[in-house]
Formats: structure tokens, sequence, C-alpha cells
């Protein structure tokens, strides 16, 4: 099985993702074309054009070796749309079960511009979600799994277990809580690593995190992202299971 989340940015994604390290019947990757995205031989973003790309690390290489795995055994990956959707064919598509997860798209672009008040557009994720999102359902003629942020919040064991009930894999409770500590298996992003997953390395199950936010002025480029943002969350808000 090559199970796939799709996440909009700053989503309790990760968090999500290592309750999936729990069960220990899939192997986890995490975001491998985010990382491309950024740091591949074949990168797309220039955000960090003064470090060098990683040799061999490229769109074509990471695809073989997780579709290789899918087919051999159970894969999890956690990532986001903006970083693959150029390269992600009908055939792709094709080999992976596909669940979406969303969040209130101002507490989106605040978490982005905590660390990054230079985010963009396309950064943002909710252009790529939403597209990849409708490309499945007119694909399959019915909507794929999609999770709200609040609502795992609010309900982590009753949401996670309609999220296994969704894609036909078993709910383990005890995946819910973990011990503290190092998440060096999430932690890819260049020399600023540490600050995306402080909240993570401190939890010790899915919690609501107690993280200050920049305020967004209304006028400003940031404002600007949120409110294009909003249609699209509101129009996959709809479809998120209960």
């Amino acid at each position: 099985m090559f199970l796939t989340l799709w996440a909009t940015p700053r989503s309790t994604s990760t968090a999500f993702e290592w309750m999936m390290r729990q069960r220990g019947d899939f192997v986890c990757h995490h975001e491998p074309w985010n990382e491309l995205y950024y740091y591949g031989e074949d990168r797309v973003s220039s955000r960090d054009a003064n470090v060098d790309a990683k040799k061999g690390h490229t769109y074509a290489a990471t695809w073989n070796e997780l579709a290789a795995a899918g087919r051999e055994g159970s894969v999890f990956v956690k990532d986001f749309v903006y970083s693959v959707e150029h390269a992600l064919t009908d055939e792709m598509v094709a080999e992976m079960t596909h669940t979406f997860l969303i969040r209130d798209p101002m507490l989106v672009v605040q978490g982005l511009a905590k660390h990054w008040p230079d985010c963009s557009w396309e950064e943002v994720g909710f252009e790529s979600l939403h597209r990849l999102f409708h490309r499945i359902a007119a694909r399959d003629g019915v909507a794929p799994p999609v999770m709200y942020s609040g609502d795992l919040l609010d309900d982590p064991a009753g949401t996670a277990r309609a999220y296994c009930d969704a894609v036909g894999i078993p709910f383990i409770a005890g995946a819910l809580q973990w011990e503290a500590g190092d998440r060096s298996e999430v932690s890819w992003y260049g020399e600023g690593t540490g600050p995306w997953h402080d909240n993570l390395r401190q939890s010790t199950g899915i919690q609501k995190p107690q993280t200050t936010y920049p305020q967004l002025e209304q006028g400003t480029r940031l404002y600007e992202l949120y409110e294009r943002a909003v249609p699209l969350f509101d129009d996959l808000r709809q479809h998120c299971f209960k």
C-alpha cells in the first residue's frame, strides 16, 4: 500500500505522521518531494539557491524508490502537493491512495510567516492541494478522504480512527502516545530545521499547539495570501469526514 497524506503547511501533519510511525506497520517518509523542491538536483525553488544541490537526488530517482517500496510493502508519505505537482503524472497518481489534511488558512499563513515572512502563494499550499483533490475526485467519481486539523486536535483518537476507517487500515490506539525527544527523522530542512518542530519534540501525543503567531494586517501581502486561500479551504472543508 502506498498511502499519501497531502497537507497544507503548519497543519499538525508532522504530528500525524509521527503517529503513523508509532504504528509499526508502515515505512514512513517525511516530505521527500518537498526536500527535492528545495534541495534536489532538479529543484524548483530558488529559496536556498546558495545551498549545493544533493547529488543524485532527483524527482525520478525518488519516485522510483517510493513506488517500488509501495509495491512491496506498506508505505506512508506526508508531503505538500506544490512540491511535486509539476511532475505528478496520471500513472503516478494511480499508484497511490490519496488523503488530505487541511487547516484554517489564517493559521496556515500565520504559521508560515513566523519563520518565512517571504512565503509565496505556492508555498501556502492550498491551490495545488485543491487541484489534486478535484483531479482525484473527478477520476474516481467520489471525493478522497479529507481530514480537518481542528478535528484532529479536538479529538485525536476519534479523528485518527475515522481516517483509518476511510483508508481501510486498522486503528491502533497505542500509536497516539509517544515519548518526548529527538525528531531527527523529520528534520531535513537545512540548519534551521529546529523551530519547525519544537512543539513535536516536546509532545507526547497529538495536542493543541501553544504557538504565538504574528498578526496579519489587512491590506498586506500576507493577508492577501490568506484571502486567496479562503474559498479553496471552504470548498475542501465541506468534504471533511467527521
